[in-house]
């Protein structure tokens, strides 16, 4: 029901002078861009926006992002569920100040009922893992901090 919503605002948007719609409706934040140079698609609930057509969609959680950390970012590179370790009885992958290898499995990323695992693409130290155990992760939201 709300993706119709989401449509109408994706007509509005096409059709005025206006390049940047955000609206509010049933606790869902909408910013409709038009052009945009970053496309970003995300949801909390599995992947209902990418049923839509327009790739300049965007659906963001009202938490300010307070990370003032020097170093590389790993971001998550799809929406989904962060899980620390393999499974609860696990321990997790890495820990802050882990040194980590290029290759090496930091997180698991569940999305659309796949497990994900997602590898270091640098070596270093972990200095913040920025994401809790279960936490809702959106597309290139930083994860990590690796010095």
């Amino acid at each position: 029901m709300w993706q119709d919503k989401v449509k109408e605002v994706i007509d509005i948007l096409e059709n005025s002078n206006v390049n940047e719609i955000e609206v509010t409706f049933w606790g869902r934040k909408i910013r409709v861009v038009k052009n945009a140079s970053n496309v970003i698609s995300s949801t909390s609930s599995s992947s209902d926006l990418s049923k839509i057509k327009s790739p300049n969609v965007e659906e963001k959680n009202d938490k300010p992002s307070t990370v003032d950390d020097t170093g590389e970012k790993v971001l998550s590179p799809m929406p989904g569920v962060f899980y620390s370790a393999q499974s609860p009885d696990k321990p997790p992958f890495v820990s802050e100040g882990d040194q980590v290898k290029i290759g090496q499995t930091l997180c698991i990323i569940e999305s659309m009922k796949i497990m994900n695992e997602i590898e270091s693409e640098q070596s270093g130290i972990i200095k913040k893992i920025l994401v809790n155990n279960s936490d809702p992760v959106e597309f290139n939201q930083p994860l990590f901090i690796i010095e």
